[in-house]
């Protein structure tokens, strides 16, 4: 199984990232309604924007080259790779063309997405946006959020919807599926102080079940006044990659985030993660079971 995980992860490839600020105001559009966030440009990479309806499912992708004809593409659902409430979509255009593979998770109108693509013909691209309909800052002060993360890998994955190609193509010119990671994710917020941080924990690759990964730390950041965030992700005193979220929904009820880390797998090199978290509040019906601690 260690084998086997060394060389899904072999062949990482660099992802492309937009010119520019490193800082750049970022529009995602989600059941009609559009909001403006500042995500870094390594958080975004090549994704420009998407249209996520909860309703029917439907995912529309904005701004990736070479996933499918159109500039902006209505991608597959996929059921049978949801993990953990994220809904799983894909594109391909065809059996030799770049296969993306892309996740999403909506809660009380606050969304986001990732997406990333295996390496061909050297390349590999990534994305993630987050979304939300509303901002109403909660009265509280200190709030707690918790649930699961999803990742996508610059390596290959298990491949398993790929369209099939010819017999006897040759391997340098076949297309890969993306590798994932899922894990959990746990945010604090205070909004008094106007500060917020969190951590990516129990993250594990998808593709060599029982392969874990290291934690990824969202450093303490602030919280700006229409409710969004950016900061560093960490790993001790070691900078690894960005991140960037948005609370949203009535009385801040969900949070989403996402996050580029690099060089953060000991057993590899040169790996590149982008990642999202959608989580409910503790206490509403959204959140995951680990909120549910005794109080002192």
């Amino acid at each position: 199984m260690r084998q086997y995980w060394l060389s899904a992860l072999a062949a990482l490839a660099l992802v492309g990232c937009g010119d520019g600020s490193p800082f750049g105001g970022a529009t995602t559009t989600t059941d009609g309604t559009t909001t403006t966030t500042t995500i870094p440009d390594t958080v975004t990479g090549s994704l420009t924007s998407y249209t996520f309806d909860a309703t029917t499912q439907t995912l529309v992708v904005r701004g990736i080259s070479l996933d499918d004809t159109p500039f902006e593409a209505t991608y597959r659902r996929r059921p049978a790779m949801d993990r953990n409430g994220y809904l799983a979509f894909t594109a391909q255009d065809g059996s030799l063309n770049r296969h993306v593979t892309a996740y999403v998770l909506e809660i009380d109108g606050t969304s986001a997405t990732v997406l990333g693509s295996g390496p061909h013909l050297g390349e590999v691209v990534q994305g993630s946006r987050m979304a939300r309909a509303s901002y109403d800052p909660p009265d509280a002060g200190l709030v707690k959020y918790a649930g699961h993360y999803i990742g996508l890998l610059n390596g290959a994955g298990d491949g398993g919807d790929l369209l099939a190609v010819a017999a006897g193509t040759a391997v340098d010119i076949r297309p890969t599926e993306a590798a994932e990671v899922t894990g959990d994710a746990f945010v604090t917020a205070d909004f008094v102080d106007n500060k917020v941080s969190g951590l990516i924990y129990n993250r594990v690759f998808v593709d060599s079940p029982g392969t874990a990964l290291e934690n990824l730390e969202l450093r303490e950041t602030a919280i700006d006044g229409s409710g969004t965030f950016s900061g560093n992700v960490h790993q001790g005193s070691t900078d690894k990659g960005d991140y960037a979220g948005v609370f949203g929904g009535t009385d801040s009820s969900a949070v989403a985030g996402a996050l580029h880390a690099t060089d953060h797998i000991a057993a590899t090199q040169n790996e590149k993660e982008t990642g999202i978290f959608v989580l409910g509040k503790c206490g509403t019906p959204t959140a995951s079971a680990v909120c549910t601690q005794p109080v002192p």
